[in-house]
C-alpha cells in the first residue's frame, strides 16, 4: 500500500510538469520581496491573465477541457469558481450559486460552468463541473459513485443528483459511450484551510475514493486550499505572506497527509466573499492556480487523444 501511494505521488508530481517550476520561482520571489510594489503585482497579474487568453486547445476530438471540483460542504468549491471568474473578468462574478448557510445539501444539478472571453458568445476552452458537497452520512451529500461517473463522462449535464440513489445505467441522463470530450481532464479537491483538521474521516475517505478512481484513470489531480486568510492572522493582514507563513505551510502539510496530495500540488487561495472589487494579491494566487490546472489538464487530454 505504501509503495502504491508513493507511486501515485510521483505520478502527480510529474504531471505538474515545468509549470510547477515557474510557480516555485514565483513563490520565492513573492516571499522574499516584502514591499513588492503594487504596480509590479498588477504586471504579474496581467502576465498570468495574458497567458490564459493566449491558451488555445489544439486537440482535434476535444472541444473543451473539463475540470471537476469536489469536497465537503462549505469548503468553497462554488466560491472558487466564482473567484477564478472574477480574477479573469476583472469584476465581481457569481455564476455558480453559493450556499451561504453552510447547511446540508439537498439537491444539485450537474452544470458545467463556462468562463466568458472579451468577445460576445466567446468562451475560454475550459469549463468547471461544480458538484454537490460531500457529507459524512451515507444518505446526505453526493454519492461517490456519481462522482466517479462524472469522471468517466457518463452523466449528462442537467442531471439532478440523489444522495441515496446514484445514477443507474437505465437513466435517460446516463451516457453509455462517452468520448474524451465528455470525460474529466483534471480533478480538484477543495478543502478549507481554517478547519481542515476538523473535517470528518468519513468525508476524507469519500474524497480518497474519488481520488483513487481518478488515479486509476490517470486523471491529474490538484488540491485547492481555500480560506487561508481565516487560518493565519499574518496572511489575513497581508495575503502576500501566504508562502512564508509557517501556519499555512502546516495546513498544507495536514492537507497532504490527510488527502495524500503532494505538497507541490496544493494551491492556497483566498476566495472572493465580501469584496466587491478586485484585489490584485487574491487575483495572482487564483490565476497561478488556474494556469497550472489548465496546463496539466491539457497535457492529460493530449496524451489520451494520442493513445486513442
Amino acid at each position: 500500500m505504501a509503495q502504491n501511494q508513493g507511486n501515485t505521488s510521483s505520478r502527480e508530481q510529474q504531471r505538474a510538469g515545468l509549470n510547477r517550476i515557474e510557480l516555485g520561482s514565483k513563490r520565492n520571489s513573492w516571499g522574499n520581496t516584502r514591499g513588492r510594489d503594487t504596480v509590479q503585482m498588477r504586471a504579474s497579474s496581467k502576465q498570468l491573465l495574458q497567458s490564459l487568453k493566449k491558451f488555445q486547445l489544439q486537440i482535434g476530438n476535444v472541444s473543451q477541457l473539463r475540470i471537476m471540483l469536489h469536497g465537503p460542504i462549505g469548503s468553497g468549491k462554488s466560491s472558487f469558481f466564482n473567484s477564478v471568474n472574477t480574477a479573469i473578468q476583472g469584476c465581481n462574478m457569481a455564476d455558480a450559486l453559493v450556499d451561504s448557510t453552510g447547511g446540508k445539501s439537498y439537491s444539485f444539478t450537474l452544470e458545467f460552468h463556462k468562463v466568458k472571453k472579451d468577445r460576445p458568445r466567446s468562451f475560454y476552452p475550459f469549463v468547471f463541473a461544480d458538484t454537490m458537497g460531500l457529507e459524512p452520512e451515507s444518505s446526505n451529500g453526493i454519492h461517490t459513485d456519481d462522482l466517479n461517473n462524472i469522471l468517466l463522462g457518463h452523466i449528462k449535464e442537467g442531471y439532478t443528483f440523489n444522495p441515496i440513489h446514484p445514477i443507474s445505467t437505465e437513466d435517460i441522463d446516463y451516457k453509455h459511450d462517452p468520448s474524451l470530450t465528455d470525460r474529466i481532464h483534471c480533478l480538484l479537491s477543495v478543502l478549507p484551510a481554517d478547519n481542515i483538521s476538523l473535517i470528518s474521516e468519513e468525508v476524507i475517505q469519500k474524497m480518497k475514493t474519488v481520488r483513487g478512481k481518478a488515479r486509476d484513470l490517470g486523471i491529474p489531480q490538484i488540491a485547492i486550499m481555500t480560506m487561508v486568510d481565516k487560518a493565519c492572522p499574518l496572511v489575513q493582514n497581508d495575503l502576500e505572506k501566504v508562502y512564508i507563513s509557517k501556519r499555512i505551510k502546516e495546513k498544507m502539510k495536514v492537507c497532504s497527509d490527510r488527502l495524500g496530495v503532494p505538497m507541490n500540488c496544493i494551491f492556497p487561495v483566498q476566495n472572493y466573499f465580501e469584496q466587491v472589487t478586485n484585489n490584485v494579491k487574491m487575483d495572482i494566487l487564483l490565476l497561478m492556480a488556474i494556469k497550472n490546472i489548465i496546463a496539466i489538464a491539457n497535457d492529460y487530454a493530449e496524451n489520451q487523444a494520442c493513445a486513442e
